[in-house]
């Protein structure tokens, strides 16, 4: 059994179904947060500017808010949970250590940024849950297997 199995296995038998409604707000929240970037494109450039990364602001630019739109969306709906999650952190990380703590004021979104950051370590941790499009599928597919195999018996 590999790690990526006992992981699976574990997470299975620990994951609450309340944990579902903060996976839902986690996607919410970095969805709005991809779109809030789309819609004041100004803003979010000048942020970027005024960090130590003001040599990538056309690629963050374009890139975050599309990561944040769809994977945001993924881990709303319990979909590719943890992949979304893991391409979020580094995202997440830039975001804490070069822009809200290059400019510490009293409207940086630093505390937010961290909770964000704890939060899809979680779900790296634990999945989707059951209450997930992931959990269905699944449910779906094994229900299709059961009723080949009765029907070949």
């Amino acid at each position: 059994m590999g790690l990526l199995d006992k992981i699976q296995s574990w997470a299975s038998s620990h994951n609450p179904k309340w944990l579902a409604l903060i996976r839902v707000g986690l996607g919410v929240a970095l969805l709005m947060s991809g779109v809030t970037f789309m819609n004041d494109q100004v803003h979010f450039e000048e942020k970027i500017n005024a960090s130590s990364l003001k040599e990538y602001t056309s690629m963050i630019t374009l890139i975050v808010p599309w990561v944040h739109v769809v994977g945001g969306f993924m881990i709303m709906t319990g979909i590719f949970t943890r992949f979304a999650a893991i391409v979020q952190i580094p995202i997440m990380i830039g975001a804490i250590f070069f822009v809200n703590l290059s400019g510490l004021n009293m409207s940086s979104q630093l505390g937010f940024s961290i909770m964000v950051l704890a939060l899809l370590v979680v779900f790296v941790i634990e999945g989707s849950g059951p209450l997930s499009l992931a959990n269905y599928f699944k449910e779906v597919e094994e229900e299709e297997k059961e009723e080949e195999e009765t029907a070949t018996v």
